[in-house]
């Protein structure tokens, strides 16, 4: 499955629009990685064990609205963006959307 940001993919043609795709995933932050978290915020730097559950989140995502696409025949997802929003202080969502389609390499 090819999957960009753009409205285009270079060197293939659209030939068929299946619509909007999408794919969630919800995430509670660990307690305990939580507090030891909360130290490095003292002395600045990464949050790794957050910046690890937003990776998954974002992986797991992508996986979703890859098989809605492909469920619905496509091939490739053009103009995905992402959102991200907490719904509570420990619980944060990631959203990604984008638009399924159908392409071949043009002359082909």
């Amino acid at each position: 499955m090819i999957v960009v940001t753009t409205e285009t993919i270079p060197g293939q043609e659209i030939l068929a629009v299946h619509g909007i795709v999408e794919g969630n995933s919800v995430r509670m932050r660990h307690v305990g990685k939580d507090v030891a978290q909360s130290f490095r915020n003292l002395v600045g730097g990464e949050l790794s064990a957050h910046t690890q559950m937003l990776a998954e989140a974002r992986a797991e995502a992508m996986d979703r609205m890859n098989k809605q696409a492909t469920a619905l025949g496509a091939n490739a997802i053009v103009s995905i963006r992402f959102a991200t929003s907490a719904i509570t202080a420990s619980v944060a969502e990631v959203y990604v959307y984008g638009t399924a389609v159908t392409i071949r390499p043009f002359g082909a």
